[in-house]
């Protein structure tokens, strides 16, 4: 499930930049489909970046993943050449998600929502024995 709609992204960016970069026949209306295209591939490359820290899906969908969806998404309209900002700003997601993925920065899911492991308390037990390389077996 993408993490961000076709109205989210109207609103950010307005109507007259989603029918520049989608709209292929002129009919002068936006793409719905290449939109849904470009968010789904934005959120998978989210959920690449938040397997690592988070039990997927999300429970509660943060707004800062909205926003980073929404960036992401924008450039990948941009078949040509994307301008500066656009680019700064999918940079700027590409950070914010090493970053999650790092525990740099932690999102706001909910109680419980986190996938990182409880400690167990259980002790590791290590033994020496035989090697099985460097001619411990003979």
């Amino acid at each position: 499930m993408p993490y961000a709609t076709l109205s989210e992204m109207t609103s950010r960016y307005g109507d007259a930049e989603l029918v520049e970069q989608t709209d292929l026949t002129g009919s002068g209306v936006v793409n719905p489909v290449t939109v849904d295209r470009v968010l789904a591939d934005a959120s998978a490359l989210i959920d690449g970046y938040l397997a690592s820290r988070y039990s997927l899906p999300l429970v509660v969908t943060p707004d800062l993943l909205v926003s980073l969806c929404c960036d992401l998404a924008r450039c990948a309209l941009y078949v040509d050449a994307a301008p500066d900002v656009v680019k700064a700003r999918r940079d700027q997601a590409m950070t914010a998600l090493r970053d999650i993925a790092a525990g740099r920065l932690r999102l706001n899911v909910g109680a419980g929502a986190d996938s990182m492991p409880a400690p167990s308390g259980l002790a590791v037990v290590v033994q020496s024995g035989r090697k099985v390389f460097g001619g411990g077996l003979r």
